[in-house]
């Protein structure tokens, strides 16, 4: 998850797409219990990223995480592409269709 407050807080260590899938992956692997955890996170990230700096790449994720669940962070408005429809497109036809009937 590369968000704009993961890039505000930690622009001293640039992240790249690849190393935070890398990240997010040894976070599942190395949970909380793990010893070590953040050494081994950082070893599995790689580009000579320190326990310190993994672990503060991880408090700015929960932070993002909690805006976004408490809603302080809009959802985007994805438009819809191609043959995809959502559930408003699909309620207009089929109203359209009822309408003919």
């Amino acid at each position: 998850m590369a968000s704009s407050s993961l890039k505000k807080h930690d622009s001293n260590s640039c992240w790249t797409p690849k190393q935070n899938k890398v990240f997010e992956r040894a976070l599942a692997l190395y949970d909380k219990d793990t010893p070590d955890r953040w050494q081994n996170v950082a070893k599995a990230v790689g580009g000579n990223k320190t326990p310190e700096e993994v672990k503060r790449h991880y408090d700015i994720l929960l932070e993002d995480l909690r805006q976004i669940e408490s809603g302080q962070v809009p959802i985007p408005n994805y438009k819809s592409l191609g043959t995809t429809t959502t559930k408003v497109d699909e309620e207009e036809r089929l109203l359209k269709y009822l309408k003919l009937q």
